[in-house]
């Protein structure tokens, strides 16, 4: 059992881990592909405990032990086969069409907050590819040197949270906007990038039923090359009642 923390620069929302990356630190250390389950919302800032055995690994609130997310390899899982990457000029076209460039998400998220500055946040913004089918994104992320390792190459669980909103923005362009949570993201990476290596990144939409969503995304190399490929899983967040109007009869004004 270790600590860990999982700082506010990792956020997604603005008081919760980002999903994709906290996804990553669960993978840490799995061989071929692995499944993360996030359970709860991680807290920020906090001490929390790190368990891990042969199984894969387990993040718990170190107050009450209350288990918030879950890290297993699935070597029998079949991963989704990515569309062929755009080319790199295509892919920096699409990105122009992010949708946060022009309304408010998550604008400080670590993966995809257009507020988040280079070295800060991931700034990774995907946007529908042209002629391709409606929900097919892609973008171009360099990775900044801060997130590299003595060899150059980008910690692995920088290379989840690179691949989390894409497949939740892959359903607002085929969907409309919507409120959704990352519940379960199977991945794996094949080659880390190294530091300023230009990446694309893309993602499309694979099925919904009910209230689960789910997505396929991918990290390629300018030329075209696989890095990383996960299937991921959102729950959409039922929609806010609206607030009952005022009893006329009763109501009073300040």
């Amino acid at each position: 059992m270790t600590k860990i923390v999982i700082g506010r620069q990792f956020c997604g929302p603005p008081n919760s881990g980002n999903g994709g990356y906290v996804c990553g630190v669960l993978a840490d250390g799995l061989k071929g592909p692995a499944t993360s389950v996030l359970r709860a919302p991680v807290p920020l800032d906090v001490d929390l405990d790190l368990e891990r055995s042969e199984d894969g690994a387990n993040i718990l609130t170190g107050a009450d032990g209350g288990l918030v997310g879950q890290g297993r390899a699935a070597p029998g899982f079949e991963l989704p086969e990515p569309p062929p990457a755009p080319s790199l000029e295509s892919a920096k076209a699409a990105g122009q069409r992010y949708a946060g460039l022009e309304q408010r998400f998550h604008p400080i998220c670590f993966t995809c907050g257009s507020a988040r500055e280079e070295g800060d946040g991931l700034r990774v913004f995907v946007g529908q590819v042209e002629g391709a089918p409606q929900g097919q994104m892609a973008g171009v992320w360099t990775p900044h040197p801060v997130f590299a390792d003595a060899d150059g190459r980008v910690a692995e669980a920088v290379v989840w949270a690179a691949l989390d909103c894409p497949g939740y923005f892959a359903w607002v362009e085929k969907e409309g906007r919507h409120g959704a949570l990352l519940g379960t993201m199977t991945g794996e990476v094949l080659r880390r990038p190294r530091a300023g290596e230009p990446c694309i990144v893309s993602a499309w939409p694979l099925a919904r039923e009910g209230r689960k969503e789910t997505a396929g995304v991918a990290l390629f190399t300018a030329d075209g090359v696989l890095l990383a490929r996960a299937h991921q899983v959102w729950i959409v967040m039922a929609p806010r009642s609206a607030a009952p109007a005022p009893d006329t009869a009763t109501a009073t004004t300040a």
